[in-house]
């Protein structure tokens, strides 16, 4: 008899409380994974695009955007995380701590801080906390999110509920702020856009005009390029509906390239607040976004302020900011309810 040597993935069943699990593949990140990120979203962020902008900002050199990284840490989660997924929740407490360049290699390692079982006995509610890290075992993010999971054993009995007390923002003085990093030269007719820190105003909202209308071809592209494998993103028979869920992460990259008309200057992502992915995406979607000011606060580095932005992915038919309704629940044509700092110029 020949013993299984295929993965079929953890299932809800599968998880502990405290278990640690170190993700396979690492991935040394280098200047195609930035030309392939461009070219798949309308990413234009100077820091991100121009080894001298950067390096007048301070840095050494360009690195790597943010969400390449984000994209690259979580791909490798996939296959021990979500492979079974029925769906991708939440993410609370991330924070960027060191900028990846060209060159880097990253791997991923996550520890079970909570599980739920579901009142349907079939799947349940699984929180992790996930690191990446470099070739210098230096964390350069972290971050936690809790993912919907299928059981595989509907028999097996519902484990002790552990639910992590998470805070709900990252505290400014908690914002990890790249060496070096100086705005106090910043070219804003480089960057794009004239609108300086003290610009905006708390509460302010900001509609992002642009929309891109998601293809399958693209999805498919993007979240292999990550090494994602969550069957709910290219299995077409796995879901009751027959379609392929889009990847949240090609939600969240989609939204925040379309910021730029408006928040060009948010250079950099230096905390995850919150997240919520309100409802799928399916190809032949058209994705618009809008911003809302949620506070801002001051840095000691030269010239560089914090911003903290809510960042709301809608498709077509959405009223002008729509969000949530009376009911509290997210209106249906709300797609993401992403919650950031980011570093922008005084």
């Amino acid at each position: 008899m020949t013993k299984a040597k295929t993965n079929p993935g953890r299932f809800f069943e599968d998880y502990k409380v405290g278990q640690v699990i170190s993700h396979a593949v690492p991935r040394t990140v280098a200047e195609g994974e930035r030309a392939l990120y461009h070219a798949l979203y309308p990413a234009r962020g100077a820091l991100y695009s121009s080894d001298v902008f950067a390096g007048n900002c301070g840095l050494d050199g360009s690195p790597v955007d943010d969400l390449i990284a984000f994209h690259v840490v979580f791909g490798k989660t996939v296959p021990d995380v979500s492979l079974n997924a029925v769906a991708n929740l939440g993410y609370a407490e991330g924070r960027w701590i060191l900028p990846v360049y060209p060159g880097d290699t990253l791997r991923s390692e996550s520890e079970v801080i909570g599980v739920k079982e579901n009142s349907n006995g079939k799947s349940g509610v699984v929180y992790v906390r996930t690191r990446g890290l470099n070739q210098n075992d230096e964390v350069v993010l972290e971050y936690v999110r809790w993912v919907m999971v299928r059981k595989g054993d509907l028999s097996a009995p519902a484990p002790a509920t552990v639910l992590p007390d998470l805070q709900k923002v990252v505290p400014a003085e908690d914002l990890i702020i790249p060496e070096g990093l100086d705005f106090s030269d910043y070219d804003f007719d480089l960057a794009g856009e004239p609108h300086r820190w003290g610009d905006y105003e708390i509460g302010e909202k900001i509609d992002h005009v642009d929309g891109v209308t998601i293809e399958e071809a693209e999805h498919m592209i993007a979240t292999r390029l990550w090494q994602n494998t969550a069957k709910v993103h290219f299995d077409a028979t796995f879901r009751e509906d027959g379609k392929r869920l889009i990847y949240g992460g090609h939600v969240i990259s989609m939204a925040r390239a379309l910021s730029f008309n408006g928040l060009a200057n948010a250079q950099m992502i230096v905390a995850l607040n919150g997240g919520a992915h309100a409802n799928p995406c399916f190809a032949g979607d058209t994705v618009k976004a809008w911003s809302e000011v949620l506070d801002k606060a001051e840095t000691d580095a030269p010239g560089v302020g914090a911003i903290r932005l809510r960042l709301v992915a809608v498709k077509q038919g959405a009223a002008p900011f729509a969000l949530k309704g009376e009911d509290g629940k997210y209106a249906p044509e709300v797609l993401l309810d992403l919650d950031y700092w980011a570093l922008m110029p005084l």
